[in-house]
């Protein structure tokens, strides 16, 4: 059953890939405004997250954020046939690229390119790799069958996939030798090598393995986000300014610059951030579980 249900879930991103995008897209919207109707343990978190992170709304206020979110979410879950299986042409005319750096004339200076959690966030990765080389880090799935397809069809433009927790020796050869790294530290990952610094006045278990891995490879730090455009548009990558003075002497400090960046994205699309995430799940030493 689990091998129908793998196969039966690759033909239908497969379809996704060849059919219009807007059809697609509005598909994905209206399934998840269903979805939301239902309740689940994913739109518990969300609105957790949201009750947290913007306090003094209203319910309805919540709500209709929530259901946004979960209509954006499902979204970029069938969106994916066109990322994983579309054309290289395909995914150049749908995203859009605005880049605050000159991109050819810096590509010899070590990068680390910084993403967030945003749905769009694979497809902004992707359409970089197709124009030039890079390395991006991602997280093991707890299906091995989902890791392994994950992992193949986002490194297929040549973007070389490495698994985070490997050697950062690894990483940092990957960096001096002149190829950037993508990567994404805004998810809770565990206490262990992570700080509690505010994320919406909110302590949040954040990673340091961007500040580490930016002094180790002597590397500038440069944000990057992808948003989903309004009326079935398509996207945009944004590629900021790399961050003056990251990193800094104290990666507690680097992390609350990294957290205090990222609030101004998330205040900016509020329903695109990934909220169904447990974002605190670990909580400082005599603070109560949200979840």
């Amino acid at each position: 059953m689990k091998r129908i249900g793998f196969a039966f879930l690759i033909g239908v991103l497969r379809l996704c890939a060849v059919l219009p995008y807007g059809w697609v897209a509005r598909v994905g919207h209206g399934l998840g405004l269903v979805l939301y109707a239902i309740p689940s343990r994913r739109r518990h978190i969300a609105l957790t997250n949201l009750r947290l992170c913007f306090p003094n709304r209203t319910d309805a206020e919540y709500e209709a954020l929530g259901r946004a979110h979960f209509a954006h979410v499902v979204r970029s879950y069938l969106e994916r046939g066109v990322q994983w299986f579309g054309s290289e042409k395909a995914i150049r005319r749908l995203v859009q690229v605005e880049s605050h750096i000159d991109l050819a004339a810096d590509a010899s200076v070590p990068t680390i390119f910084m993403g967030f959690h945003f749905v769009a966030i694979e497809v902004g990765c992707m359409q970089y790799s197709a124009g030039a080389p890079v390395a991006s880090l991602y997280t093991r799935m707890s299906s091995q069958r989902m890791c392994d397809l994950a992992k193949r069809q986002r490194g297929r433009f040549g973007a070389q996939m490495i698994e985070r927790g490997e050697s950062a020796r690894k990483v940092v050869s990957i960096l001096r030798a002149g190829t950037p790294v993508m990567l994404a530290a805004d998810m809770d990952q565990g206490i262990k090598n992570s700080v509690f610094v505010p994320f919406f006045d909110v302590p949040a278990c954040t990673l340091t393995s961007v500040s580490r891995l930016a002094k180790l490879g002597r590397a500038r730090v440069v944000p990057f986000i992808t948003e989903v455009l309004p009326d079935y548009q398509g996207y945009k990558l944004t590629i900021f300014k790399p961050l003056e003075g990251f990193p800094s002497a104290s990666e507690e400090e680097d992390a609350r610059r990294m957290n205090e960046f990222l609030e101004t994205q998330v205040r900016r699309l509020p329903e695109q951030y990934y909220w169904v995430h447990r974002r605190f799940k670990h909580r400082p030493e005599g603070l109560a579980p949200v979840y």
